[in-house]
């Protein structure tokens, strides 16, 4: 069960903690604060792993030997696993071309990759990396020939899932980044030349691509300048989505087209009624509103009410395979991982990612084995109770 792709990188990071530990030290501290940081006084990130952690799954014993099969179908793609990558915005401050790493390794291991309309590669590069299983995430622009326009692009480049977050309705605020002097674009500031010194590796990466760029939105604004595309993106690319839009989007969009950011139930029947081919139950990990529920707790409503009506997946708080057991026994089809695979490609570069696949892979497959059972799908009608 342990084939890892980089045998001698387990003894030194055999979880995705230890790739964490290892990321903020080759990072500067601005970009450690804007991926690790949440809103307010970050209660949601507690709580999204504080209710995971209480979820308890009772194991079954005398059932011989087994080997767990983690491949599974999501709107009628096959992946080799029940995870994928969720979408990160700013992606390369955290490590140069990430995105380009990210998206080589899902597609190498099968599993799907979700590039942000604002991160900092366009959809155009990355398209062609990421193969079938890339999906595609919306940030919605006022104007509907800049949506279509961006649409057009997105399913051009070979991208047939949209993501749409519905959850970003204005931005939010994070004290941290502001604290550790972190802009939108970054600007290059004394402090960032200092923390860039003592970080050579991030340095020499990221001079070498370019600091970070809005690199897929830069094109609609009147002005290449870094602090005019925030300008832009802050008047012309709000969040504030009404069901008028996703009906407009659903209309527009060929491919399948999954809401991301639901936490209230009666916000299933409305993406239900939109059209939605599935959605995604996420308290944005903690970084957009400090009195949300946790995501995982959200979840069991939902799938209580709406299971088999529409595919569910799950996102928030995730960091081991053992979290994953838990949100597919809370009756998810399917797991989104932000910060764990950002953490890896911090790390390691792309040789990180695999790592991390691995190591979720690998630790999806003991816990089954030590529950007692061999398909996903037997995790969904599995014992459990949530302290």
């Amino acid at each position: 069960m342990q084939s890892y792709t980089y045998p001698k990188l387990y003894p030194k990071y055999p979880s995705v903690n230890d790739l964490k530990v290892k990321a903020k030290k080759r990072i500067p501290n601005v970009a450690w604060e804007y991926l690790e940081t949440g809103t307010g006084d970050e209660l949601v990130i507690d709580k999204n792993r504080s209710a995971l952690d209480k979820i308890n799954l009772y194991p079954r014993f005398g059932r011989g030997k087994l080997i767990p099969k983690l491949s599974t179908t999501l709107l009628g793609q096959t992946y080799t696993a029940p995870y994928g990558i969720a979408p990160v915005g700013l992606t390369g401050l955290m490590w140069p071309q990430a995105e380009v790493y990210l998206a080589n390794a899902a597609h190498r291991y099968g599993i799907p990759f979700t590039l942000s309309t604002v991160a900092t590669e366009t959809p155009e590069r990355i398209g062609p990396l990421a193969g079938d299983l890339g999906w595609f995430q919306l940030y919605a622009p006022h104007d509907p020939q800049t949506r279509q326009h961006l649409l057009s692009r997105a399913w051009s480049a070979g991208f047939k899932t949209l993501v749409v977050t519905v959850d970003v309705p204005m931005p939010s605020r994070r004290e941290r980044v502001v604290r550790a002097g972190l802009t939108t674009p970054p600007k290059v500031t004394p402090s960032f030349v200092w923390q860039g010194l003592k970080h050579p590796t991030w340095t020499i990466n990221t001079l070498r691509r370019g600091l970070p760029r809005l690199r897929t939105v830069e094109q609609y604004s009147e002005s290449k300048s870094l602090e005019q595309i925030s300008y832009f993106m802050r008047d012309r690319w709000r969040g504030d989505i009404s069901v008028d839009y996703l009906k407009a989007v659903r209309d527009e969009w060929k491919g399948n087209l999954i809401i991301k950011g639901i936490l209230h139930q009666e916000d299933v029947d409305l993406a239900i009624n939109i059209g939605a081919d599935a959605i995604v139950v996420s308290n944005h990990g903690g970084r957009q509103f400090d009195g949300a529920p946790a995501s995982i707790t959200a979840l069991q409503g939902i799938t209580a009410q709406y299971k088999g009506r529409i595919p569910i997946i799950f996102d928030s708080g995730v960091r081991s395979g053992l979290d994953i057991v838990k949100a597919l026994a809370c009756g998810t089809d399917f797991v989104l991982l932000g910060r764990a695979f950002l953490y890896a490609v911090a790390a390691l570069g792309e040789q990180g990612v695999r790592h991390c696949i691995d190591l979720l892979s690998n630790d999806i497959q003991n816990n089954m084995v030590q529950l007692g059972v061999e398909g996903l799908n037997d995790l969904k009608d599995f014992k459990m109770e949530s302290l």
